[in-house]
Parts: C-alpha cells; structure tokens; sequence
C-alpha cells in the first residue's frame, strides 16, 4: 500500500528486455535505503527491488504490467515519480493507494492559472472506473483530488509544490499517464452493478 505522495523522483538508467520481462534500473537517492524483496510505487506502479547499489536499483516489469501501464514507453533519462510502501503508524497524508494501475489515461489539457495548473484527463469509460468530485484520483503515483468529473474523464488542481517535485511539469496535451482510481469508489460500483443486473 502507498499513500500516493512522492518521496523523489527516479531517472532511467538502464532498460534490459529480457524474454517478455523488462529490467527497470533507477538512479535515486532512496537506492541507499532500500532493500531487496521491497515494493516501489515507479508512476503509480507496485514494483519489486531486485538488484541494488549506492546510488541505482533494479526492478522488474512483467508483459501484464507492460501491457496495462506507460511503463512500456520509458525511455533512458525519462523521470519517474517514486515512493516506498506505507509504514505501519505513520500518517497518511494521501489516500490509500493500492500500486495497482487500473488503466492508463491521457492529458487532454493543462491551463496554468496564477501560479497553479489545472490539468484535464481522459480515459476509457468502457472499463467501468468512476470519479467523484472531491474524491481521490491517483495519476502517474500521485495522490490527487478531483476537481471536474465526467463520465470518461476528470480534471485536478495542482500546486506549485507538487509541480515541481513530481513528473507533472512533464506533462503536456497528449501524454499518457497510469491511472488509479479510489478503492472505495471501485467496490461501491462493482456492487452497484451487480444490484442493476438482478
């Protein structure tokens, strides 16, 4: 579990194929604190540390994961937002996040407005994720509230802070991003639907 609040972020060093599984090595100052078998959030992303040194370390990306996440479009030197797994007793200041990508989405907008953004998503409907006004929204790792919900997208409200010190001043009209909508949200509108049918 992750609280979807960014703790560095990571660059790409290295990207080794490997049959269908790709080896992700990241440069990051967590690197000396980590530890093999501990789970990473990578932009939104459950990963395991495989291989470490002082100042890099290795996970592995399995085809489903490629498949369902921008994982697969990395490139060396891309920045990537990290965090390590929730510690029992501390606060939680983000959401619960589970690490699991539920779709990816893409920036259909960003509007700089006095010193903040507001940037728009859009994704697939057809897969049965939801949003809420004033709900929580996870995008690329970052836990975030919804300011705008639509049926197939939603817009957020980021701040100078999370601007700078995550991947959001990367994004542009266009780029695609790892969603993962609230946990709540997704049993609340499984067993809505399930009540629908009979």
């Amino acid at each position: 579990m992750f609280t979807g609040i960014i703790e560095d972020l990571g660059v790409i060093e290295a990207l080794n194929q490997e049959d269908t599984n790709l080896h992700l090595t990241i440069k990051s100052k967590l690197a000396s604190e980590l530890k093999i078998d501990q789970s990473v959030s990578h932009n939104g992303v459950c990963l395991t540390v495989i291989d470490l040194s002082p100042t890099t370390y290795t996970v592995t990306a399995i085809k489903e994961t490629l498949d369902k996440t921008t994982l697969n479009s990395l490139k060396l030197g891309a920045i990537v937002n990290l965090e390590r797994g929730l510690k029992l007793g501390a606060r939680l200041d983000g959401h619960m996040v589970q690490g699991h990508v539920d779709q990816v989405g893409q920036c259909v907008g960003v509007e700089e407005q006095n010193g903040s953004w507001i940037f728009r998503f859009e994704y697939d409907s057809s897969l049965g994720n939801v949003t809420i006004e004033k709900g929580s929204v996870t995008v690329n790792g970052v836990s975030l509230t919804v300011v705008d919900s639509k049926d197939n997208g939603f817009s957020v409200a980021i701040i100078p802070y999370t601007y700078a010190h995550t991947n959001f001043h990367t994004f542009k009209k266009g780029s695609i991003v790892n969603l993962e909508f609230d946990v709540i949200g997704k049993y609340v509108s499984r067993l809505y639907a399930k009540t629908s049918i009979s």
